[in-house]
C-alpha cells in the first residue's frame, strides 16, 4: 500500500503509455491497472476503490461504455471518469447521463492539469459525498425522520467523508479530542471512526494507532 493512502484508484486502460502517465501524475494515489472490463469486474469483487478511471477502447475488443453500467451496479457509490479519444459528442452524452452513468468525460491526449484536477473534485465532493447530500435532502423532505437508523447512518456517513477529506494522505496520529470537539461527539466515536476508515483502506493505520491523542 502507498506510503500516502491518499486515495485507491482503478484503472482500465490498456495503453501503457497512457498507465505510465497515471502512475508519474497520480503517485500519490494506491493505483490497481487493468486492461479490461472483464478483469475491472474482478478487481472489485476483490476491493473496491474510491475511483475508477475508464478508458473506453481495451484490450480484447472491449470497451469501457459497455461495461460502465456493470461496474455501476457492483460499485453505485464509486465515481467514475472517462478517458477516450474515440467518443464523439453524442459518446460523451451517454457516459454522462442516467443512473449507471460516469462523472465525467476527459478526451485524450489527456491534460494533465485537467486530470488532476478532476481526480480531486471526484475523490471529493462525489462517491460518498454525493450520497451524503442526498441522504440530507431526504431528511429535509421529511422521509427519513429524527431517531430513525437511517438518520444515524447519515450523521455518521457525513462525519466520516469529512474525516477522510481532512485526513487524507496523513501517516501521524489524529488528535482524537480535537477532532470529537470539532464533530460534537465523544472521543470513542472519532476511534471508531478512524478505525473503519483505516479498515477499508482509506487512511493510513498510524492515524488512529494506540487509539490515544496525538501529543
Amino acid at each position: 500500500m502507498s506510503a500516502t493512502f491518499a486515495g485507491s484508484i482503478l484503472i482500465v486502460e490498456d495503453d501503457l503509455r497512457q498507465v505510465r502517465l497515471y502512475a508519474k501524475v497520480l503517485k500519490q494515489y494506491r493505483l490497481t491497472c487493468v486492461s479490461t472490463g472483464t478483469a475491472a469486474l474482478e478487481a472489485l469483487a476483490e476491493r473496491v476503490p474510491d475511483l475508477i478511471i475508464l478508458d473506453h477502447v481495451l484490450a480484447r475488443g472491449e470497451l469501457g461504455l459497455a461495461f460502465l453500467p456493470r461496474l455501476k451496479e457492483v460499485a453505485a457509490h464509486v465515481p467514475v471518469i472517462v478517458v477516450s479519444g474515440t467518443l464523439d459528442i453524442a459518446g460523451k452524452l451517454q457516459a454522462l447521463q442516467g443512473p449507471l452513468s460516469a462523472h465525467y468525460a476527459i478526451e485524450k491526449p489527456v491534460d494533465i492539469r485537467q486530470l488532476e484536477m478532476t481526480v480531486e473534485k471526484a475523490l471529493t465532493e462525489c462517491g460518498v459525498g454525493e450520497a451524503v447530500r442526498t441522504l440530507r435532502s431526504l431528511e429535509r423532505a421529511e422521509l427519513i425522520e429524527n431517531g430513525d437508523r437511517e438518520r444515524l447512518f447519515t450523521e455518521r456517513l457525513a462525519r466520516q467523508h469529512d474525516l477522510l477529506k481532512r485526513l487524507r494522505g496523513a501517516n501521524r496520529r489524529a488528535n482524537l479530542s480535537e477532532l470529537a470537539g470539532e464533530f460534537h461527539v465523544d472521543r470513542k466515536t472519532i476511534r471508531r471512526d478512524l478505525r473503519d476508515l483505516v479498515q477499508r483502506g482509506q487512511l493510513h493505520p498510524e492515524v488512529c494507532s494506540n487509539g490515544t491523542d496525538e501529543e
